[in-house]
């Protein structure tokens, strides 16, 4: 809509879109969170049993409030089409989930993870060459495409799983990626990547801040998969059009560490019988507070803390 209007008023609009993306988020939790399917105590969640009762699977609402933001205020083109529609369907794998009597298997959801990677991997070669920059040095270099197109699977399907294995704490996973979102748009404007995208980042970000307004410790209610699944894909998304995805292991440092030692874990010893990390309990959030006795706020405030000062570290190295 907004790429219709002059200068001015395409600032004032964006402007207003922001706000009316975190409003609408507010509102719409506020009317329809009662109609969610209700948590059944986060079975392996430390403290799960403290979220039985509440409304699960947000994620639905404020994910369709950022899709429906970004139609109306954004400068869509057919590649952030497909890019929404791949967001809401994983968004809606994972609220299938929230609301399924028996949880899905891990192997199901892997795969239908893997399918919707590999339309990811497709969709932006499609739109986009295979050249991409290493932001901190500023040299650009031509990957081939297959090998490109394996990397952003391997890429996107991370994503969305560390993003998930992360939420198990009021407010961190959300918290954590608005920080990893704001890096990779302060990013953009320094390598100057001009692509409209950039703004569905900011719509996305105060969309979760809707959402955090009522996920803060004590929680009201919780994203579920609906939200931790549609996150990990937007920020695979974010990276990828920046054009300097390898900025993902800096951005998502803290999500990488904290539920990707536990999928290494689990992997390790369930395909090749390799127990490591035996006197560590994944996800890492769940070590601190069970052996380090952090509370959950001293965990979503650390956590939050951590990933800052490594994002600020990576900015200033992309700009000197």
């Amino acid at each position: 809509m907004i790429y219709l209007l002059g200068t001015y008023e395409h600032a004032l609009v964006a402007f207003i879109g922001v706000l009316f993306a975190f409003a609408a988020t507010c509102i719409a939790i506020a009317k329809l969170n009662g109609y969610l399917p209700k948590d059944m105590g986060r079975q392996y969640a430390h403290d799960g049993a403290l979220s039985a009762g509440k409304p699960r699977g947000a994620g639905i609402i404020f994910v369709l409030t950022f899709v429906v933001s970004a139609l109306l205020f954004g400068k869509m083109n057919k590649e952030i089409i497909i890019y929404l529609v791949l967001i809401v369907i994983e968004m809606f794998t994972g609220f299938f989930d929230d609301a399924a009597e028996k949880p899905w298997g891990e192997y199901l959801k892997g795969i239908l993870d893997l399918a919707v990677a590999v339309v990811v991997a497709i969709s932006y070669l499609h739109y986009n060459s295979s050249e991409i920059t290493i932001a901190i040095t500023g040299t650009t270099i031509v990957i081939p495409p297959v090998v490109f197109a394996i990397l952003t699977v391997i890429l996107v399907w991370v994503s969305i799983n560390v993003t998930n294995c992360s939420d198990g704490v009021d407010g961190l996973s959300g918290t954590l990626t608005i920080i990893t979102l704001m890096s990779v748009f302060v990013l953009d404007n320094i390598l100057k990547v001009n692509d409209s995208f950039n703004y569905c980042i900011l719509l996305f970000a105060v969309c979760l801040l809707g959402y955090l307004w009522y996920n803060a410790t004590p929680s009201k209610l919780l994203m579920g998969d609906a939200g931790s699944r549609a996150m990990g894909i937007f920020i695979a998304i974010a990276v990828l059009k920046m054009h300097s995805p390898f900025m993902y292991l800096l951005v998502a440092a803290v999500l990488i560490a904290d539920g990707g030692l536990g999928l290494v874990k689990v992997s390790l010893l369930r395909f090749l019988k390799i127990h490591i990390l035996k006197n560590t309990i994944t996800p890492i959030h769940d070590h601190v507070r069970k052996k380090g006795g952090w509370s959950n706020a001293q965990v979503v405030f650390r956590f939050a803390i951590i990933q800052i000062v490594i994002s600020l570290a990576a900015i200033y190295l992309v700009m000197i």
